[in-house]
């Protein structure tokens, strides 16, 4: 799955379409000075699309790119080519995993190569969460624990209060159902924590698997993307 460029922060869809029709009109970009002298790029813009990796076609590193990007802003239309000095970048230091996902999330709100949950499972162990993939393992009727992201918050009106939690981790996702009571014991974590993990029963209804929640805690993930609430 290829991310489009308007989803990268700073672009949006009106500059990623002159980046394509200019493409389209004036053949491949050679390199990023050349980006920014054709279609006339900021620096905030070229380190955005460092950020998200965009600069790995020619043969940068995110960092490389982050680097280079404040020189390659100089490089304006109808200035001439290759005259812009400081592009290229000296040896620099590779990411980690975790600073790769953090820096995926804050460029397009989402990684394509890993999962904020994938950083917590050595802490989801210890607390014997089960990963969401391996439920299917599990007898219904069992009080267990489960971790992840929350990704979705909502209380349809004809639920009788019910709020319907979607928890994720690097594994797959479960629904998660939360009683009006337990929602207003649990109200602070349950409606402002990024990621949590939940005890609670296992249900399980053709083929359909959801927990019956408990008890929520927050756990800390390394990125916290927005879930989708209801208001």
């Amino acid at each position: 799955v290829r991310l489009g460029l308007s989803s990268v922060r700073t672009l949006g869809s009106e500059v990623a379409e002159r980046i394509e029709a200019e493409r389209a009109a004036g053949g491949p970009y050679r390199d990023m000075p050349d980006l920014a002298r054709r279609v006339g790029l900021t620096a905030a813009q070229l380190e955005a699309l460092a950020t998200a990796d965009a600069f790995a076609c020619f043969g940068l590193t995110r960092r490389e790119a982050l680097w280079a990007a404040g020189a390659a802003a100089q490089d304006r239309p109808g200035r001439l080519p290759g005259t812009v000095s400081g592009a290229a970048a000296p040896m620099l230091p590779g990411m980690e995993a975790v600073d790769r996902l953090v820096a995926d999330v804050w460029a397009t709100g989402l990684s394509p190569e890993s999962h904020p949950a994938r950083f917590i499972r050595g802490q989801l162990d210890v607390l014997g969460a089960v990963p969401i993939a391996r439920l299917g393992r599990v007898e219904p009727g069992q009080r267990i624990r489960v971790g992840g992201i929350v990704t979705h918050r909502q209380r349809p009106a004809t639920a009788g209060g019910v709020t319907f939690l979607n928890l994720e981790d690097e594994t797959g996702m479960l629904n998660v159902t939360c009683s009006p009571g337990l929602w207003q014991r649990y109200r602070r974590v349950a409606r402002t924590s990024a990621a949590l993990v939940v005890r609670g029963r296992l249900q399980r209804h053709e083929g359909v698997t959801n927990l019956v929640a408990d008890r929520l805690d927050a756990i800390e993930p390394p990125v916290s993307p927005a879930s989708r609430d209801f208001r």
